[in-house]
């Protein structure tokens, strides 16, 4: 590790980065709504309470938050293998839900796979939930 880890606010030129991360990192399904003009949008809609962690400037860690007015959400949590048990994906949690509660929101979401048992025990780990009976639906617009 080098020696400086920092955390900062996602920027949409951190995209081309993020992608490349999410494209490697086991669990993270890259999908609708993922296209660079969405995800500025998003970030748009949604100022500083996306992150990314660095070392010595090179992006090794993102997560997406952002908020409805009601609920708030984390998506795409990943954080380079070889940083892994680090602390890094807590801090980055931490963040955003720090940033969701400065905003006066008391809820957040977030959405694992059934088939992704090490992110569901990191989840919970962090002090996340199951909500029963719920099933999560879509519909392409």
């Amino acid at each position: 590790m080098g020696e400086t880890i920092t955390t900062r606010a996602f920027k949409i030129s951190d995209y081309e980065a993020a992608l490349e991360l999410w494209s490697r990192v086991e669990g993270i399904e890259i999908a609708e709504g993922d296209a660079k003009e969405e995800v500025k949008h998003f970030l748009i809609r949604n100022p500083n309470l996306s992150r990314v962690v660095e070392d010595d400037g090179k992006l090794i860690g993102v997560a997406l938050c952002g908020e409805d007015g009601r609920r708030g959400y984390i998506y795409h949590l990943a954080v380079e293998p070889r940083y892994h048990q680090k602390g890094l994906a807590r801090r980055l949690v931490s963040e955003c839900v720090e940033g969701l509660r400065s905003r006066g929101l008391t809820r957040a979401l977030i959405l694992v796979a059934d088939d992704n048992p090490g992110a569901q025990a990191f989840w919970e780990r962090c002090g996340w939930e199951p909500v029963p009976g719920a099933k999560v639906m879509g519909m392409d617009l």
